[in-house]
């Protein structure tokens, strides 16, 4: 018989940990405290990881396990797997539960019998998202069948609800950060070539902007050259 939950102390945990995940200092580490938290939280979750798709290809982030990048390189390589339908189809199923992998062979013929033979007996797994922005699927494994309940589905739901927001926010601050970077690193460079060659802020703005087009390399990173090496090199 399946033990009862003690919501109060899952609540208790889960508020912990929400406060704690925008208590992060980057992107990764949100990440890793997200699935880090899965085997704290969710009921017989052995490993955890997520996965997105750049078009073709599969990535795996912050795995708590190897067994995660090895299920996840198998779906992304066979094209099929639940991990890979969640990711890929954003705007149809958020959550999926397979109780048994096993009972799955025909609809994922090639995937299912080299997952069992990685010791995957079941799996979870919730699209991440927000009102405007599809952050990847949050997956949950087990090694043995029949771990994930209503209760694993539910805890894991709102560990990756809160996942989601958090996951957001955090690579909000990094874009911020980064443009903040980048804008003054492109000011630090206009500086050193008016210095150097008596321009003014627009003709160094477009000495860069057109050294950055026909070298096909992108205007933060023209800057930084010609941070570090005081000049712009001769294009090869």
């Amino acid at each position: 018989m399946e033990e009862a939950m003690d919501w109060k102390d899952f609540a208790q945990q889960m508020a912990s940990m929400a406060r704690d995940l925008l208590a992060q200092p980057t992107v990764d580490a949100t990440l890793k405290r997200i699935t880090d938290a899965a085997g704290d939280l969710v009921e017989g979750c052995d490993a955890a990881g997520i996965l997105i798709l750049h078009g073709r290809t599969v990535e795996t982030l912050a795995p708590s396990d190897e067994l995660v990048v090895a299920c996840d390189q198998l779906q992304g390589e066979m094209r099929e797997g639940p991990c890979f339908d969640a990711a890929q189809h954003s705007r149809g199923q958020h959550v999926f539960r397979i109780e048994d992998l096993t009972l799955h062979a025909r609809r994922w013929p090639a995937f299912v019998p080299a997952a069992r033979e990685l010791g995957i007996g079941s799996m979870m797994g919730f699209l991440l998202f927000t009102d405007d922005q599809d952050l990847g699927a949050l997956n949950f494994y087990s090694r043995r069948p029949g771990a994930f309940t209503d209760v694993s589905e539910a805890a894991g739901w709102l560990l990756a609800s809160h996942a989601a927001v958090a996951l957001a926010s955090a690579r909000t601050d990094a874009q911020k950060e980064e443009a903040i970077a980048t804008r003054h690193q492109i000011g630090e460079a206009m500086g050193i070539l008016m210095a150097t060659h008596h321009l003014s802020e627009d003709q160094a703005f477009d000495v860069l902007r057109r050294y950055s087009q026909h070298t096909n390399i992108k205007l933060r990173d023209v800057a930084r050259q010609v941070c570090e090496a005081g000049t712009l090199q001769e294009p090869g």
